[in-house]
C-alpha cells in the first residue's frame, strides 16, 4: 500500500472513550491514512459488515450483546476474508491469544499501545491475511 490509500476500519467497541483514544491515534499516524466507523455492538457490527467494505476489523471481545471467543467466531464466519485485529483488556490477553490461535491476525491490549504500534499492527495485518488468500489459492490450483 501507498502512503497515499486509506484503510477503511470498522472499530466494534463499545467503550466510548476507547472509541475515542483510537481515533485520536489514528489521527496522528504519518504515513497511512485511515477511515474509521465505528459500531458499540456486534449486531451493528455485522450489519455493517454487510452493508460496507472494510479493510480490516477491530473487535472487542466483550460487547453488550456477544461475549468471549463466540464474539471473533461470529465475524470469521460470515467474513473469512476480512483481516481481524482483537482488542482485549489485561483480564482477558489469553482469549486474545486463544482468537490469534482461531485466526485472528494479532490482538492489543487496551492501554499498551499508542498509534504508530496500531497503523503497524493494521497494515501487518492486512498484509498477512492477503499473503493467507495468496498462498491458499496457489495450494487449490496446484491439486
Amino acid at each position: 500500500m501507498s502512503g497515499k490509500d486509506t484503510i477503511k476500519i470498522l472499530l466494534v467497541e463499545d467503550n466510548p472513550g476507547d472509541y475515542l483514544i483510537i481515533r485520536e491515534m489514528l489521527k496522528e499516524t504519518e504515513y497511512t491514512q485511515f477511515t474509521l466507523t465505528h459500531s458499540p455492538k456486534l449486531e451493528d457490527g455485522l450489519k455493517n459488515l454487510q452493508e460496507n467494505k472494510f479493510d480490516v476489523v477491530i473487535l472487542d471481545l466483550n460487547l453488550p450483546d456477544s461475549e468471549g471467543l463466540d464474539t471473533f467466531l461470529q465475524i470469521l464466519s460470515k467474513h473469512p476474508e476480512l483481516p481481524i485485529i482483537i482488542l482485549t483488556g489485561l483480564s482477558d490477553e489469553e482469549m486474545g491469544i486463544n482468537a490469534v490461535k482461531q485466526g485472528a491476525q494479532d490482538y492489543l491490549v487496551k492501554g499498551e499501545f499508542n498509534g504508530k504500534l496500531l497503523a503497524r499492527s493494521i497494515n501487518y495485518a492486512i498484509e498477512r491475511k492477503g499473503l493467507e488468500g495468496l498462498f491458499s489459492y496457489h495450494i487449490d490450483r496446484s491439486q
